[in-house]
């Protein structure tokens, strides 16, 4: 990383949600591809493993096609599951530009349930403040989906 990189400021997303089921219930929602597809969008060779490459697809802008590219970078059943999620293009500015950003959820027992937090890191100021704004937006919808559809598939 070269001195101009370590020196641009990054911003986070931060959602917190505390949901009345088990984190077993909740980590099955996160990690089967039929159920992320209901809550957030169809992953392409998505499976809860280390180094697991798939991708998202989503409405292309300007140079950049539309595909998210994304690795599984770790996995702690029933607690933590990150994934880096690249996308956009260097040439696009707003939407569609580029993009290397890590999510991250953590599942914590609760007296309620479970907390489930959701920190989507990396964005680079200003270059990705489109982007932060309107995946900020989006991962709230995407946090009430994911409730919705562990709700409806609790045991």
């Amino acid at each position: 990383m070269n001195d101009t990189a370590s020196k641009q400021a990054t911003q986070d997303i931060v959602v917190d949600e505390v949901f009345p089921h088990a984190p077993e219930t909740i980590w099955r929602a996160l990690t089967s591809g039929d159920l992320i597809a209901r809550w957030l969008m169809p992953p392409a060779d998505f499976a809860a493993v280390e180094g697991q490459n798939f991708t998202f697809r989503t409405t292309p802008a300007g140079a950049w096609d539309g595909t998210i590219h994304c690795r599984v970078l770790e996995v702690k059943p029933n607690e933590r599951l990150a994934f880096a999620w690249q996308g956009g293009d260097e040439g696009n500015s707003g939407y569609g530009s580029l993009l290397d950003t890590v999510v991250t959820w953590t599942l914590a027992r609760t007296a309620e349930g479970t907390r489930v937090r959701l920190v989507h890191s990396g964005f680079l100021t200003p270059k990705n403040d489109s982007a932060f704004q309107n995946m900020g937006e989006g991962w709230k919808t995407v946090m009430r989906r994911l409730g919705t559809i562990v709700g409806e598939n609790a045991e």
